[in-house]
């Protein structure tokens, strides 16, 4: 927490019995008062010094005063800059780091390199806030239970993922030896989960799919290619151009941008290039989907907002990836055989796996082709308007399919 510190704010607070507490002095850069559980209040200087953030102990309030704490972080921040900073300066030097300092070195030297997912995991381990401040060495078993109980009352999937991240990160200390153990090692996950089982009906595809075209570019044609292709968000949303060989009617999606690291080709239907050809190409970009030209689009929580708004009252909850599901539900009553459906979802668990995989790319390819234009007919007799003169439902293309 950021504000002016004064020596009668100073004397007027009261310790937090659960975290510790730490104010930024907005007069002094660097400057920290940090208040323990047990109410002792000490001041510190934070500040990267040699590439690494180091917190210095300056002294304790009041044995030490707020303008002697100020004037003495200014002498240490002129010696830092000066290249004269040494040990012998009579600061104290803690060199362990603590966990917010250990979090942007661990996504950056580990996440950003392994999970593609890495902002996810990033905003998970950000949840664990009353720790961040404690020394990596010193996270107790007990302090990730209490943060996770915390997490838990709002989010308990959250709190889930959440804790597994923070087991990861643990190990990572471990092995480069800044810890000699990990404390939450075998934790279990706070609650259980149930898989999800939600799928949509004609209906509910049918008013999202209007609702979609009402949104228009980017996010509209985005969800609408999400619906024709049951590919992942991500997948989806990251599009690039170069991905796409629409003469040959391909989408590839390089093994870089996989979830599960495996190259993955997804055939291109007639409404799939109905929906490509409505979109603005933005000169020198290669992203499909994208406001700036630079990034692909984001915010799909905000979406997810406005199309719950927009579809009837009463619609039950439902999530952007329940649209692979319905997907592959449907699949499976049109008769498409599973290892087909499997295929086209990019699971590992599909039909080829190993080495075998790495020469099967285009396995399955004219099956594939054949179901997406099966589920795309599908969604297209949903889709049709009331005007129609005899409209046929996704139900009677299903029994076609079945026969």
């Amino acid at each position: 927490m950021k504000r002016k510190l004064t020596t009668k704010f100073i004397e007027g607070q009261k310790p937090n019995p659960s975290k510790r507490l730490d104010f930024r002095d907005e007069l002094m850069s660097g400057l920290v008062l940090r208040i323990s559980t047990s109410g002792t209040k000490t001041f510190c200087l934070h500040k990267r010094i040699n590439g690494k953030m180091r917190r210095l102990t300056i002294g304790h309030f009041p044995v030490v005063s707020l303008a002697e704490a100020r004037e003495r972080v200014r002498q240490v921040l002129y010696e830092i800059e000066t290249g004269r900073f040494e040990d012998r300066t009579g600061v104290e030097v803690e060199t362990r780091p603590t966990l917010g300092d250990v979090i942007p070195d661990y996504i950056e030297k580990h996440a950003k390199v392994h999970n593609r997912d890495w902002k996810r995991k990033e905003a998970l381990l950000a949840k664990f806030t009353t720790l961040h401040g404690q020394r990596i060495d010193e996270i107790k078993r007990a302090d990730v239970v209490k943060a996770c109980d915390v997490i838990h009352k709002s989010a308990p999937v959250s709190a889930n993922r959440a804790l597994a991240h923070l087991k990861h990160l643990m190990g990572w200390c471990v092995e480069r030896g800044m810890i000699e153990a990990n404390p939450i090692s075998g934790m279990k996950p706070l609650s259980k989960e149930k898989p999800r089982e939600r799928v949509l009906t004609d209906n509910e595809l049918g008013a999202l799919w209007a609702v979609c075209g009402d949104e228009g570019y980017p996010f509209g044609d985005c969800m609408k290619l999400l619906m024709l292709s049951g590919q992942r968000r991500a997948e989806v949303a990251e599009m690039r151009w170069s991905e796409l060989d629409l003469e040959k009617r391909l989408w590839t999606l390089p093994s870089q941008r996989a979830k599960n690291g495996r190259q993955h080709t997804v055939p291109i239907t007639d409404a799939m290039m109905d929906v490509l050809r409505r979109v603005p190409r933005f000169l020198g970009s290669d992203y499909v989907f994208t406001t700036t030209g630079k990034s692909p689009v984001s915010g799909f929580g905000r979406l997810k907002d406005r199309l719950d708004r927009s579809l009837p009252e009463g619609t039950e909850p439902w999530i952007i990836h329940d649209l692979r599901r319905t997907m592959s539900t449907n699949m499976a009553m049109l008769g498409v055989p599973q290892p087909v459906t499997e295929a086209l979802l990019n699971h590992k668990t599909g039909v080829v796996s190993g080495v075998a995989a790495i020469y099967n790319v285009y396995s399955y390819a004219d099956e594939k082709r054949e179901a997406l234009c099966k589920w795309n007919e599908c969604i297209e007799e949903i889709t049709k308007t009331k005007n129609d003169p005899q409209p046929v439902g996704c139900g009677d293309a299903r029994s076609l399919g079945r026969v």
